[in-house]
């Protein structure tokens, strides 16, 4: 397969899109016009396969997908990762996919870039190859923040955290979930304050149980809004994994429908309440702080 047009390529993981992947993507994103701006990743993440701890994405593929596309990204290749084309040899990779099938005629990496069999492949190689095969290579040094390089292992720890803050300042955006509104036993509306609920995929990397201050967005519509990350022990026993969002100033229905939930900021631990009643009156505390919160940033 080729693309049919000449391209700039952003290659890397992009688990998190953080503002180092950013970076990469300025690069390519400044080339259209005369190249297709392409962003060339690995699908699933190379640590999903080889089995690795942390292998929970900060970013699923839906999630990628809107992102790459709200920042005028003109070509998402998913490279289909397994143990074959992970056995690949780097300089082939290098001949046949991205000079080959991707036409590339300029490569933006960070300096940690690695693929090929045994990751071989690095920035080296390909700026040793680029004058042959046509392309021009550059290599995008780390961001640090703090003293530290700006890395998705770095997200991970702040969302493991609970530190969405940190993470927004990482991520130059606050935290996503996207997912499809799903019904669940509309326990919010007979408390008088109804939700959309979404059930993340299980491959998805969640905060703490918790409620946390947030922005929803559905359509080119954006709420201020309150969410709860967890199993809401009080009134139910199922052990589902959701987010339960009340969004303010929203009357509707948005069952069926995909919505982008931004978390802020961390509210409370998600606890079990003595009764029904407790609960409504701590859903009342919580929405009156989400009221007054003021994100570090807003959506755009």
């Amino acid at each position: 397969m080729q693309l049919g047009q000449e391209t700039a390529v952003a290659i890397g993981k992009f688990d998190g899109i953080h503002i180092g992947h950013r970076r990469l993507l300025e690069e390519i994103l400044c080339r259209r016009g005369a190249l297709a701006a392409c962003v060339f990743t690995f699908d699933p993440a190379p640590a999903r396969l080889f089995g690795c701890p942390d292998a929970k994405e900060l970013s699923t593929r839906e999630e990628k997908r809107l992102l790459f596309g709200r920042m005028g990204v003109d070509i998402l290749v998913e490279f289909p990762m397994n143990r074959e084309t992970a056995a690949l040899d780097a300089e082939i990779f290098a001949r046949e996919v991205l000079a080959g099938q991707m036409q590339a005629r300029f490569l933006a990496a960070g300096t940690d870039l690695s693929f090929g069999a045994k990751g071989a492949g690095n920035a080296a190689l390909l700026r040793r190859l680029g004058p042959e095969l046509g392309f021009e290579v550059k290599t995008i040094d780390k961001i640090c923040m703090d003293g530290e390089e700006v890395s998705s292992t770095l997200v991970r720890r702040e969302v493991e955290a609970g530190d969405m803050e940190a993470a927004e300042r990482l991520l130059g955006m606050p935290y996503l979930i996207a997912g499809e509104v799903v019904r669940g036993k509309q326990i919010g509306r007979t408390l008088g304050f109804p939700t959309v609920n979404v059930l993340p995929g299980k491959d998805k990397l969640l905060p703490p149980n918790g409620v946390y201050f947030s922005q929803v967005r559905c359509g080119d519509k954006l709420y201020r809004a309150i969410s709860n990350v967890g199993y809401k022990p009080t009134v139910t026993d199922t052990r589902v994994m959701g987010v339960e969002s009340y969004l303010y100033d929203f009357t509707g229905d948005l069952y069926g429908k995909h919505i982008e939930i931004y978390l802020h900021g961390f509210k409370r631990p998600e606890r079990r309440f003595e009764s029904v009643e407790a609960l409504r009156e701590q859903l009342r505390q919580d929405i009156a702080a989400g009221a007054v919160y003021c994100p570090a940033a807003h959506i755009s």
